[in-house]
């Protein structure tokens, strides 16, 4: 049983037929829920709740408050390697893409964890282009070893492995696991993955749930906002991060909501999703799953960052380099996407304070160590306590 059988049951139901069929009236009713099922968060997702966007978001800061208080970790990426086998027709790294492609070595990976430390990110995620050769599981754990010198919380964002080689990462001090599946609609996903492993759609969909397995700590998923109609994609999402929450009660289970950005190759998304629909997204998310995580990322502007922490965001990217050594030795490489938000970990500090939020470096357990500030690891043990009572 994976979530692959709960999609083949739900992927040719008539969405559009579905949405166009609620209410206001049902909206308020999902509102008024304390406990929200599939039928309400369709609901939330529909045009017609596009008319109670503030109740929503009063409702979702409520429940971001109560679950995981004013706290946002703060976090970078740190691009390891470029190289990738897959040719994807939306993605800067796909193999058809000419430009110089690079791979860290150990002393440069130093560097890097090095500089992130000295800008005051203790929690990285290592990411690289999909290439066992380039990225083997070898040199992901050799990483994860350096980075430990200098990072709190360590993740990987790679290409889908074995439970067994998760295993062996978090055996090397990984905690954390980021996969997207960039599109939950298989036709399409076929469509857009032309060649190499990532092609598979069903061993890329059951990695999150390997990840889980293999004892990751929190593990994060999410579509790329934009290869096709938002609100299935975010419905899909969704289910796909109750199923891992409820199956996995140890694990931390998070979403993110990356739309498109330029990239290398000139792809343009299928489906335009504004401001206004992410927004939708993300309070429809936050309403059917309290107590998951929400990632936001640099892909959006400084000021819409500013007003999505209020709606349900826990943890965010700062400074972000989407280039192979973009922190220490900074060069004039192809990055996989053009960030947004250019501010400092410093200034997105400052913001986060002058917003009445508390900027953390490191991860879950050790915030603990806030003065006078436990709210976050207390909302972990009774995450704990109620997915574990719901799943008896």
């Amino acid at each position: 049983m994976s979530f692959y059988d709960t999609y083949l049951k739900i992927k040719n139901e008539p969405y559009e037929e579905i949405f166009a069929s609620f209410t206001v009236k049902d909206v308020d009713r999902a509102l008024l829920k304390t406990s929200l099922d599939e039928k309400d968060l369709l609901a939330l997702l529909s045009p017609a709740a596009g008319e109670r966007l503030e109740e929503m978001a009063q409702k979702a800061h409520r429940l971001t408050l109560q679950n995981f208080g004013k706290v946002i970790v703060l976090f970078a990426p740190l691009y390891l390697t470029d190289y990738c086998v897959n040719k994807c027709t939306y993605c800067s790294f796909s193999f058809d893409n000419d430009f110089p492609r690079r791979k860290l070595n150990p002393l440069e990976i130093d560097q890097e964890a090095k500089a992130l430390k000295d800008m005051g990110i203790q929690h990285v995620i290592l990411l690289t282009g999909e290439s066992k050769i380039h990225s083997s599981v070898e040199y992901l754990a050799e990483s994860a070893n350096i980075l430990k010198k200098h990072a709190a919380s360590i993740s990987i964002e790679v290409q889908p492995l074995e439970t067994e080689e998760y295993a062996q990462l978090v055996a090397a001090g990984v905690d954390g696991l980021t996969v997207f599946h960039e599109v939950y609609n298989e036709e399409i996903y076929k469509e857009l993955h032309v060649k190499g492993p990532k092609r598979n759609y069903r061993y890329r969909l059951d990695a999150p749930e390997r990840g889980c397995k293999a004892g990751m700590r929190s593990v994060n998923i999410g579509a790329l906002l934009g290869l096709d109609d938002w609100r299935k994609e975010v419905f899909f999402t969704a289910l796909h991060a109750e199923y891992l929450q409820k199956k996995y009660i140890e694990t931390d289970i998070a979403v993110s909501f990356p739309r498109i950005r330029p990239n290398l190759g000139g792809f343009s998304p299928r489906f335009d999703v504004n401001n206004k629909e992410l927004v939708q997204a993300m309070l429809a998310f936050r309403l059917f799953m309290p107590r998951a995580g929400i990632t936001l990322s640099t892909r959006e502007e400084a000021e819409f960052r500013d007003h999505l922490i209020k709606l349900g965001v826990t943890k965010m990217s700062a400074a972000s380099s989407t280039v192979v050594g973009g922190y220490a030795n900074k060069k004039e490489d192809n990055s996989q996407f053009e960030i947004s938000d250019t501010r400092t970990v410093d200034e997105v500090k400052n913001r986060l304070k002058q917003l009445g939020y508390q900027p953390i470096s490191k991860d879950w357990d050790i915030l603990a160590d806030l003065e006078g500030e436990n709210v976050f690891s207390n909302a972990r043990n009774h995450n704990r306590e109620t997915r574990a009572g719901a799943s008896v």
